[in-house]
Formats: C-alpha cells, structure tokens, sequence
C-alpha cells in the first residue's frame, strides 16, 4: 500500500509540474492565453491514455500507478479545465459554452485515435 501511494504520488508531482511547465511556456513563448494550454494538456493526456488503454487494460503494477493514476491524473486534472471555462464565462458566455464543446469533443477524439493507433 506505501509503495502505491509514493508512485502515485511522485507521478502526480511530475504530471502537475509538467502541466505548469507547458502553461507558463505556451503563456510566455506563443503569447497564447491558458485557457489552451488546459485543452493542449486534456488532448495530450487523453491521447496518451487512449494509447495505452488501445495496447492492452494495463495491469495495476507500478507502472500504472505511476504513470496512470500520478502523473497522467494530475496531468489532466478537470478542475484546471472548470476553473478556466468560469474566468472566461466571466467576460463572454458564449466563448465559455464553445470552450467547453470543444474540449469534450476533441479529448475525447484524442483518446479514441490513440486507442486505435496502439491497435
């Protein structure tokens, strides 16, 4: 059970700092606004769940906890997602519905064509 937990935990450190990581560049280097940078990270992470869930179930060892459950979790967290579509319902309601449509969409086209890619 401590093994599970430091795995998930250490890959949930690296999945939050790598999610920073490419906000801060995408802010800084591109001039883009964060709320992409979110949809970047939910369209990256789904496609790389969908690759692994398309090769085979993975199997619950270290790996999975790590990678998976940690980093991948962390990674994607929603939460970034929900927080972002509020601040742009904020100024514009209708960019806020379409923001939200089209990250539903895409991620979860990302994890089908990663699923089918591993095949």
């Amino acid at each position: 059970m401590i093994s599970k937990i430091f795995f998930v935990g250490f890959g949930g450190a690296l999945g939050a700092v790598s999610r920073f990581a490419i906000n801060e560049f995408l802010e800084k280097y591109l001039n883009n606004s964060a709320s992409y940078s979110v949809l970047l990270v939910n369209i990256l992470g789904c496609f790389l769940i969908g690759l692994i869930i398309g090769t085979s179930m993975p199997e619950k060892n270290t790996t999975y906890y790590f990678f998976i459950i940690g980093f991948l979790g962390s990674f994607t967290t929603m939460s970034a997602l929900t927080y972002q579509t509020i601040m742009i319902a904020n100024t514009n309601l209708i960019h806020a519905l379409s923001y939200i449509m089209f990250t539903v969409v895409i991620t979860i086209a990302a994890t089908y064509i990663g699923t089918i890619i591993a095949r």
